[in-house]
């Protein structure tokens, strides 16, 4: 493990035997930097970002960050919790997203420890922070595996039921950050179905079969193939910004690749939790980024793994809520390939 300096933070840089590198910073918990060889044995960098914390504080797109207490939307930023209503941030319309204006991918976050190929970083979010109840300790580790795995693993305990829902907003483009848009990779996914939701994204509680749709990604196919088609959710989605109902049934199992015919890399997520947001980075405009490349619309694209989103109002949802005294545990890993 190798360090530099990343303006008031730290950035914490592992290689493994194949020449991938991860690079992670206490600011946010961030995945910063992603650099895998492609098909002709050249780095890319294949994750956006920012070149300063300063960059992550001034824009809204949430770039590789650590995502919680509670990824995703909340409906009317307000929920109801053993008997007791909770009032939340309203960031997105009438709702609650990504827990509001004081993200833990806002923070800095302490390293707890370091090993040649990971680093653990901690937070502590005490009782209402956020508006959410009890305390919430939780851990966040990311290693980097000679198998070219980044696995990402949240582990928290809080002292009170509340709602927990973690995960990693990373953007990826195969091509490369700075490379234009992701439209002409191939994306597939392993859900029968996705959620409806209304003009403000927020699930209505319906679930939809991907039959015979745009949200079909069953058989591998080309991202841009159906996004501009005049179907309802992509038009209030603006593209594709929806929760897949994964068939993992809570195990731990690939649930989506992504590959790109042109740098020869594919991208495996495998993951236990029940729902996945594909978001294909539309609302991205003129976004200076790292190295002074400006990120245009959909020049990345998400595989955000969840609970699905506003489950706390959703009985026929996976629930989120973490009782008090027990352990929020997941895993998340995106394993990449290359073809030669």
């Amino acid at each position: 493990m190798k360090t530099r300096s990343f303006g008031n933070a730290t950035l914490y840089i592992f290689e493994n035997k194949q020449g991938m590198k991860m690079e992670v910073t206490d600011f946010g918990a961030t995945l910063y930097a992603l650099t895998v060889p492609d098909k002709d044995g050249n780095p890319i960098d294949v994750v956006l970002g920012y070149d300063s914390p300063e960059g992550y504080l001034k824009g809204d797109t949430n770039f590789g960050g650590t995502i919680g207490r509670n990824g995703n939307r909340i409906g009317n930023a307000t929920f109801v919790l053993n008997g007791k209503t909770y009032q939340l941030d309203k960031n997105d319309n009438d709702n609650n997203h990504h827990s509001g204006y004081d993200q833990y991918n806002l923070r800095m976050w302490n390293v707890k420890q370091t090993t040649e190929r990971s680093i653990t970083f901690s937070l502590h979010s005490p009782a209402g922070d956020q508006g959410y109840p009890g305390t919430f300790d939780v851990e966040v580790t990311y290693t980097l595996t000679d198998d070219n795995e980044v696995c990402i693993e949240y582990i928290g305990v809080p002292d009170e039921d509340t709602i927990v829902n973690m995960t990693n907003h990373s953007y990826f483009n195969l091509n490369g950050h700075a490379s234009g848009d992701v439209l002409s990779h191939y994306a597939w996914v392993d859900a029968d179905d996705f959620l409806v939701t209304s003009e403000q994204l927020v699930p209505t509680g319906e679930i939809c079969s991907v039959d015979g749709t745009p949200m079909d990604f069953r058989v591998k196919k080309i991202i841009g193939r159906d996004i501009e088609k005049p179907y309802g959710p992509l038009i209030l989605g603006k593209g594709y910004d929806h929760n897949w109902c994964l068939n993992n049934d809570g195990r731990f199992s690939k649930v989506a690749e992504l590959s790109s015919d042109i740098s020869g890399i594919s991208m495996e997520v495998y993951t236990d939790l029940p729902g996945m947001q594909i978001y294909t980075g539309n609302f991205l405009e003129q976004e200076l980024g790292k190295l002074g490349v400006v990120y245009k619309k959909r020049q990345g694209v998400c595989f955000e793994t969840q609970y699905y989103p506003d489950s706390i109002h959703h009985p026929n949802f996976p629930s989120p809520i973490c009782k008090k005294g027990e352990q929020y545990k997941t895993t998340t890993t995106y394993k990449f390939i290359t073809e030669r």
